[in-house]
């Protein structure tokens, strides 16, 4: 049974919770893997070789949307998505600002215990 956010609370997540949550699922991290590698997919290209259903990769491919790490265009009838990777870039900002700070935090803690 899946647990729904209200809107209200969904909106006031930080940014880098958001993209989190959206690559913590192996589907969608694969999906991303997949738009990565290629020019802008549709749902039926990229159900293609998979056991997943259109309707699956849908809901994925809106989850990634909400995120900012996926945009879609229409082409008549069919929707295509795309990787976005600036939200990439931002997190590995993010990430490498905060393993700075472990790194400090541990080297005072290394020369507190040898001194």
């Amino acid at each position: 049974m899946s647990r729904k956010i209200p809107n209200h609370r969904r909106a006031r997540r930080p940014a880098h919770a958001v993209l989190f949550a959206a690559l913590g699922d192996k589907t969608r991290l694969a999906l991303i893997a997949r738009l990565g590698s290629s020019q802008p997919s549709s749902i039926a290209q990229l159900t293609a070789g998979t056991r997943l259903t259109r309707q699956a990769v849908t809901k994925h491919l809106r989850v990634l949307e909400r995120a900012g790490l996926v945009h879609s265009t229409r082409d008549g009838r069919e929707s295509h998505f795309a990787l976005d990777p600036r939200p990439l870039a931002e997190m590995q900002l993010y990430l490498d600002h905060v393993s700075r700070r472990w790194d400090q935090a541990l080297a005072r803690l290394k020369a507190f215990v040898e001194d």
